[in-house]
């Protein structure tokens, strides 16, 4: 079929990273191109229930909590807990507030940068009615639109709990998190990955009293051991208490006085709070797609299988972003869109870098990029770890953290960069130095020959390198 019969070159249902990205991308070679976004505005979760919001809101936490600035253990300058006084609570208008304008400020942004690049924004729900026409559902009536090529984009929603239900108010998923009318007193939060672990440690950073429930063992279990460790510690410190290896039976609401929610577990304790966020994963938002009449089928988690060119089964039909899973970051999903709409129209294009790092915004913060000691050690590849511990560092003083570091894993034999990973001020930005290095196929010499500004966090790679080198000399 010659592709001008079709009203479009490319449709992007969904307006999140992938789908932006990979309208751009389109739009840049010249193609018709259109977004499909069923909400109001574009950005779909990233940017209103997910990434930017939570993001925005740790920034607030930090500062009310009197730990902004680098101080992200809690420390006064001087290194001392700081007064009490200190740390008043502040209430949910005031940490959301700062959230809203963030997100207004976004949403233009990309809305001139759609505009710009002559991309069309259709507002409602898109629904296949066979491989290359979607019917979409907008505030005027139903509209039907045809597209040469597709690229699903629509991103993920919380995981439904199978055993008690969500009400919004007393026992919210994190996409509720923001309709919060008041700031509770204690908080359960049912699970210990990336999201559960942010909040759980936002919460607590704020002095809101904080239990942490999951079937899991160990939280973050992708991370290297010591550095979930030394997060796990400072969570405890701040009150945090963790209920792993445990399983939710059920979540009732007591009303009497503040509600109160109960969480039953199956070894038969109760916990109570004031507020249960639940954490529990995310699911594909493909299930309103009827992917049926496009020839595609989904996963039991509502994700869908790609090739190495984000291709579906359906020839012209992609998929990017949140909902082909792993590894679900933001910045994985843009580029995963750009390749898609490149793929789309025969461009060819050198695949997404391995090399991606990974990034909790958890207080404190945790980043790495490569592998972990427990893969390294899986594998039986000979390695040696260098430590730089942020006490260590004028810039870690200066900051008043004393509790972060940086880990640098060496190959010992060629003495290549094999993985970095850092806790502490910062280390969302400082894992970059180290991205740059093992994606070049570098390694310790760089780091032992190199000159860093001073006093800098960058100096922890000097430091940890030559850690690594005095052991290496062993």
């Amino acid at each position: 079929m010659n592709p001008m019969t079709f009203d479009y070159d490319l449709v992007c249902i969904g307006s999140g990273p992938a789908g932006q990205r990979g309208a751009v991308q389109a739009a840049k070679l010249g193609k018709r191109v259109a977004i499909i976004e069923k909400h109001r505005a574009v950005g779909g979760v990233c940017l209103h229930t997910g990434t930017i919001p939570s993001k925005t809101f740790r920034e607030a936490v930090l500062s009310f909590a009197n730990i902004a600035n680098g101080l992200s253990n809690g420390v006064s300058p001087d290194g001392h807990e700081p007064a009490k006084s200190t740390r008043c609570k502040p209430n949910a208008g005031e940490l959301f507030g700062r959230v809203g304008s963030i997100v207004d400020s976004e949403i233009t942004v990309q809305d001139d940068q759609l505009s710009r690049n002559d991309i069309d924004v259709i507002e409602g729900a898109a629904v296949f009615t066979d491989p290359h026409t979607l019917c979409i559902d907008t505030t005027d009536g139903q509209r039907t639109i045809t597209s040469a090529n597709i690229l699903i984009s629509v991103g993920t929603k919380p995981s439904p709990p199978r055993d008690f239900a969500i009400d919004g108010q007393f026992v919210i998923n994190s996409d509720d998190i923001f309709k919060v009318q008041e700031i509770p007193r204690s908080v359960i939060v049912i699970g210990c990955g990336v999201i559960g672990i942010e909040y759980a440690s936002m919460f607590a950073a704020l002095g809101v009293n904080v239990t942490v429930v999951d079937g899991r063992k160990r939280p973050l279990e992708f991370l290297d051991g010591e550095i979930i460790d030394e997060l796990v510690h400072q969570m405890r410190d701040r009150g945090v208490l963790f209920r792993l290896g445990e399983t939710v039976e059920a979540v009732d609401v007591k009303k009497n006085g503040r509600s109160t929610v109960v969480v039953s577990l199956g070894s038969g304790k109760r916990l109570a709070a004031e507020l249960a966020l639940v954490c529990a994963g995310r699911v594909g938002a493909t299930d309103s797609l009827d992917l049926e009449a496009a020839g595609l089928e989904a996963d039991e988690r509502g994700r869908l299988l790609v090739d190495e060119n984000f291709r579906t089964t359906q020839h012209h039909i992609f998929a990017a972003g949140d909902v082909i899973g792993y590894p679900s970051l933001a910045a994985t999903s843009s580029e995963q869109g750009r390749l898609a709409a490149c793929a789309a129209f025969g461009v060819n294009a050198k695949p997404m870098s391995k090399h991606f790092p990974i990034g909790v915004y958890s207080v404190p913060e945790v980043s790495m990029v490569g592998a972990p000691e427990h893969e390294l050690t899986e594998k039986k590849i000979p390695y040696e770890t260098g430590v730089a511990r942020f006490r260590e560092i004028a810039r870690g003083h200066i900051l008043g953290d004393n509790t972060g570091f940086l880990k640098l894993n060496i190959h010992r034999e060629d003495r290549r960069l094999l993985g970095v990973h850092a806790i502490g001020t910062g280390a969302t930005e400082l894992i970059h130095i180290g991205q740059c290095v093992y994606a070049m196929g570098g390694g310790l010499d760089y780091f032992l020959e190199t000159v860093f500004n001073y006093p800098t966090l960058a100096e922890c790679y000097k430091v940890a390198a030559l850690d690594d080198h005095n052991k290496l000399l062993l």
